[in-house]
């Protein structure tokens, strides 16, 4: 009897273990299954919420989205906007709340369409020749203003013979002359410029406002007349050289008169008028030129007078802002110390935080993201993030207490696994005892009695930071039994300008010691093995993981993913190869050689002894394939374990199809369980 007796208990302890423990981890596959909101826009009265839906297709590998409409308040209205299949976004609500503007892509292009909230009708109102973007409803509701590239003609160097009728000659040449002509992800930037237009929302031709060989975009918002837009843009004559430049301007809606209400050197944009019609906020700073400076809200009266920052007491870069509607204060975001903030900032400088979880639509790394809208009654929608699944819709106020959470896209899939639990982790620089940021990823289950392999993960950048988001990779490690540490080392955003600009002429610089420093307080502490080391990167932290392993063998393998290797050719062949003299390092590459050169990971890989695994999209324009197989056959050639992997088709965004992420996670793995 006691037999059975213990028997029966052992199996009810089984079955209980079981039953907590019962949830798969998070794999490959669930990648496709991964939903998250982004863009959410709260209607003028605060009742509805029209956000972007996005999800994957797992069998043409590719994301898909669409606009889905929800309430504010307890009758749970939540639904797609239309029936339509075809790709949907940008969103934005009629002054009345009784209409909504939007894009729609399809294989025959981008146009505007109307919804009609009472009737759920929709009409298309444009025929295009580019793709609409930066939609603005003017106060009346009449018209919709909006940005769109206008082609323009490649250069013609040399006229060529006429060839024979059905001959099948070579294709002609890509001829360019301008300073920027291509971009990583786009490819080859076809001539043009980007112009304002007008449409009626009744439907009609659109009116072109601008003109000139000048860029015209970023948000466009009206006077409370109607009669001006305000904008930004660089219309300076040397504007393709002085490219961190750009100023507010107005346009006259009737007669296309522009007007600059800003002149000083530095980026100048995203102009909002205030609700009484009176000031402008816009957000900039005064170009120091150097590594990293803040965004600074600043506010003007409406006719480009009375200039004064409005947010300099805060030593974080305000990424967007929102005018209340007594025009007394307005909605800004921004991150600090790795979060993402939603705070109310009034003209006096004042800030009082509404909320801090702000993020989760970027799915492959941790990186800060997310937007918000205000409603008239001080609503505010916003992207929540999390740790254990991708951004939901949420609303919060000045008078609620704790945010509501409206949506539970990934309900239906992470409910159902065991994810890995992350934790903030603080230590000293032992190079100048400043105080570094970190997050630890444990494995799901994870014991304390156990030591694990540790896996570091570099973020990109470097002017960029990781914070306590979801993150499709940094899951897929921690599900493989590794202890995940990425930290925010100097040069990391977040932290304040002087924090930010310490890479200034000095990168990688001390930044590697506060990667290391966080390694070896986690061996200090017991969480992982000291002899089961790895690391990894991209980009920035492709940089950082070659000059890791070009510093130290302290690590049993490493990827290497889409890094710089050599600042001397990458800065000459990349898309941004304009942008690096003077707020990197000091002049040109050929004024600079053994600057550039010293602060190339290529210049250490005679010390390197560490497996390396190195990884590259071979359609990428930013950090090139070329850099890349510097480093690769540098190490063949020294006779180093070595294995360049290289993605058909992918650019410098790696994990932007899923199968790529899911790719460039697995080969990760399976290079670091050689070395385990």
């Amino acid at each position: 009897m006691k037999k059975y007796l213990l028997s029966a208990i052992i199996a009810l302890l089984a079955l209980s273990l079981y039953g907590q423990n019962s949830h798969p981890d998070f794999e490959y596959l669930d990648v496709f299954d991964l939903e998250y909101a982004s863009d959410p826009q709260i209607s003028p009265n605060g009742d509805y919420i029209v956000y972007r839906r996005t999800g994957f297709d797992i069998m043409k590998d590719r994301s898909k989205g669409s606009l889905w409409i929800l309430s504010t308040d307890d009758r749970r209205i939540h639904h797609k906007l239309t029936s339509r299949e075809a790709g949907e976004s940008q969103a934005r609500w009629s002054p009345s709340g009784d209409r909504i503007a939007f894009v729609s892509s399809s294989s025959e292009g981008s146009e505007i369409y109307l919804y009609w909230t009472e009737t759920g009708v929709i009409a298309k109102l444009t025929q295009l020749e580019n793709s609409p973007s930066s939609l603005a409803w003017s106060p009346d509701g009449s018209q919709i203003a909006f940005t769109m590239k206008v082609n323009a003609s490649a250069p013609v160097i040399a006229k060529m013979p006429r060839k024979p009728k059905g001959a099948k000659w070579a294709k002609s040449p890509r001829i360019t002359d301008r300073l920027k002509h291509e971009a990583d992800g786009a490819g080859y930037l076809k001539p043009g410029f980007r112009h304002i237009f007008t449409i009626s929302s009744e439907g009609g031709a659109a009116r072109q406002l601008t003109s000139g060989d000048f860029n015209h975009g970023g948000g466009l918002s009206w006077t409370n007349k109607g009669d001006k837009i305000f904008f930004s843009a660089n219309r300076n004559e040397e504007w393709e050289y002085d490219f961190r430049n750009s100023e507010v301007y107005s346009v006259d809606v009737n007669s296309g008169t522009i007007d600059a209400l800003t002149s000083r050197s530095g980026p100048d944009g995203a102009p909002k008028v205030s609700p009484d019609g009176r000031m402008i906020a816009y957000i900039g700073f005064e170009d120091k030129v150097q590594a990293y400076q803040t965004r600074k809200l600043q506010v003007m009266n409406v006719d480009g007078s009375n200039k004064r920052v409005v947010s300099g007491n805060l030593d974080r870069s305000i990424s967007s802002a929102k005018w209340a509607a007594d025009s007394k204060g307005l909605y800004i975001q921004y991150n600090d110390l790795g979060l993402t903030k939603i705070a109310y900032l009034d003209l006096k400088g004042n800030v009082s935080v509404l909320v801090d979880n702000v993020g989760g639509t970027t799915l492959g790394r941790p990186y800060a993201s997310g937007s918000f809208t205000v409603a008239k009654d001080g609503r505010v929608a916003y992207t929540s993030s999390r740790t254990d699944r991708p951004a939901e819709v949420a609303i919060t106020s000045r008078k609620l207490r704790e945010p509501l959470v409206l949506t539970g896209l990934n309900d239906d899939l992470i409910s159902y696994r065991t994810m890995g639990e992350v934790e903030e982790i603080w230590y000293k620089s032992t190079y100048d005892n400043r105080d570094i940021q970190g997050w630890i990823v444990y494995p799901p289950n994870y014991d304390k009695n156990k030591k694990y392999p540790l896996l570091v993960e570099n973020h990109g950048g470097p002017i960029l930071n990781y914070g306590p988001h979801f993150s499709a990779e940094i899951q897929l490690y921690a599900a493989a039994g590794y202890v995940v540490f990425y930290p925010n080392p100097r040069g990391s955003t977040s932290y304040g300008e002087a924090f930010g600009n310490l890479l200034y002429n000095n990168y990688p610089g001390q930044d590697y010691n506060d990667v290391m420093d966080g390694v070896h307080e986690l061996v200090k502490k017991g969480v992982v093995d000291k002899d089961n080391l790895f690391v990894t990167g991209g980009s920035a932290g492709g940089i950082m993981t070659a000059w890791i392993i070009g510093k130290t063998n302290e690590f049993k393998a490493a990827v290497v993913a889409k890094p710089v290797m050599n600042w001397i050719s990458k800065t000459l062949v990349a898309d941004n190869y304009y942008g690096y003299a003077n707020s990197r390092y000091p002049g040109q590459p050929w004024e600079n050689f053994e600057g550039y050169w010293k602060f190339s990971p290529i210049s250490l890989v005679g010390n390197v002894e560490t497996p390396t695994m190195v990884m590259v999209g071979m359609n990428d324009l930013r950090t090139p394939p070329s850099e890349a197989k510097q480093l690769y056959h540098a190490l063949k050639l020294r006779k180093i374990e070595t294995v360049l992997v290289e993605i058909p088709e992918a650019s410098h965004g790696i994990a932007a199809r899923p199968s790529n992420l899911i790719t460039k996670v697995a080969h990760t793995l399976a290079w670091f369980e050689k070395y385990k």
